[in-house]
């Protein structure tokens, strides 16, 4: 007798345990690997405001030109949010309150080397980036050597800097055709409306592409994971935790030094607030920093995630501008950067725990 029994292979429909399963995993991926997530949340914004204009909801319209205008902002937060990267992974609440005023006394001295003193723009940019990273060294010393909390030291020389910038020059900023001439740095590059300022790829793409080779590369890098992560096995590691911590701060100041030149260059001036005004730059530095990934308890973080990071807050904040009249949309972007700086730590939170499963 022959069996009729179908012995073909059935297709199966998933479980219901293996669809939470691969939905959990989707989770996973999206908490711990941030880049991801940015991804994400810059299609879903850049979608829901493109709908917005779509049914007139905008003040402005929204348009590709408007998104690469206003990466002229993304510069300046993200070479800090890089900043704040660094200081924060070096452990023991690492934070830098510092930088904004670090970038006005940087411009300002920047300005008068080249006003006062006459110095090419070159020259006097070198001794700029070498002073500001003196004055992130001081911070540096007060916390790595001499023990100081972090969040007390800098913010005690944020006020020293801030103050010592406003009184530079009598408070005015110091204009002058070379600083004039500067401006073209941050001139668009590239067709039509997909032109971009010329700094994100002459400033920004080749100090990222160095911060990311000195954590992923280089010994200091693993150095300075292994310090914010444990300073006690960084001690049996036979790792200097004083120098390699203070050292994160001196390359904050660096980066601060970079950014004062940008902002004379955006400006065409050298402006004494240049770092402070309005919600000033560490805030903001700080956000995105934790948003990209960034463990406020150190020891974990990539550059990646704070660069991505730092593009969907400029955007976050340029799309405000044109959701909201007047005024009333640089309200709502503090509003919007508190809300995101929260969401930043449930983030980093969740991390943690599936992690650790």
């Amino acid at each position: 007798m022959t069996s009729n029994v179908n012995t073909s292979v059935q297709p199966t429909k998933d479980t219901v345990p293996e669809k939470k399963e691969r939905a959990s995993s989707v989770v996973k991926v999206l908490t711990t690997d941030r880049m991801w997530l940015l991804v994400v949340l810059i299609v879903l914004l850049i979608t829901a405001t493109a709908i917005a204009d779509g049914l007139r909801l905008l003040v402005a319209p929204f348009t590709v030109r408007y998104l690469s205008v206003s990466l002229i902002a993304l510069v300046p937060l993200a070479l800090l949010a890089l900043a704040e990267t660094f200081v924060i992974l070096s452990g023991r609440s690492g934070i830098d309150l510092s930088v904004g005023g670090l970038v006005s006394i940087a411009g300002m001295f920047f300005g008068s080397m080249v006003v006062d003193h006459g110095l090419s723009i070159v020259l006097a940019a070198f001794i700029t980036v070498v002073f500001a990273t003196l004055l992130g060294a001081l911070n540096g010393f007060l916390v790595g050597f001499l023990g100081f909390p972090p969040l007390i030291a800098t913010l005690a020389t944020g006020y020293a800097f801030s103050s010592i910038a406003l009184v530079m020059h009598d408070g005015a900023p110091y204009s002058d055709p070379k600083l004039t001439g500067m401006n073209e740095l941050t001139a668009g590059i590239g067709p039509g409306a997909l032109a971009i300022p010329w700094h994100v790829v002459t400033v920004l793409l080749p100090v990222g592409l160095l911060a990311w080779m000195a954590l992923s590369k280089m010994r200091w890098g693993r150095s300075l994971y292994a310090v914010g992560t444990s300073d006690s096995a960084a001690r049996y590691s036979a790792i200097n935790q004083k120098l390699v911590r203070a050292s994160a701060y001196a390359v904050a100041g660096l980066l601060a030094g970079i950014t004062a030149l940008v902002n004379v260059a955006q400006f065409a001036s050298a402006r004494p607030d240049a770092g402070t005004a309005g919600n000033g730059l560490a805030l903001p530095a700080i956000t995105i920093a934790v948003l990209g990934g960034v463990a406020i308890a150190g020891g974990v973080g990539k550059i990646g995630g704070a660069l991505m990071a730092a593009l969907f807050v400029t955007w976050m904040n340029a799309i405000i501008l044109i959701a909201f009249p007047g005024s009333f949309g640089s309200r709502v972007q503090l509003l919007a950067l508190g809300i995101v700086l929260i969401g930043a730590v449930l983030l980093n939170q969740a991390a943690a725990r599936h992690q650790a499963t």
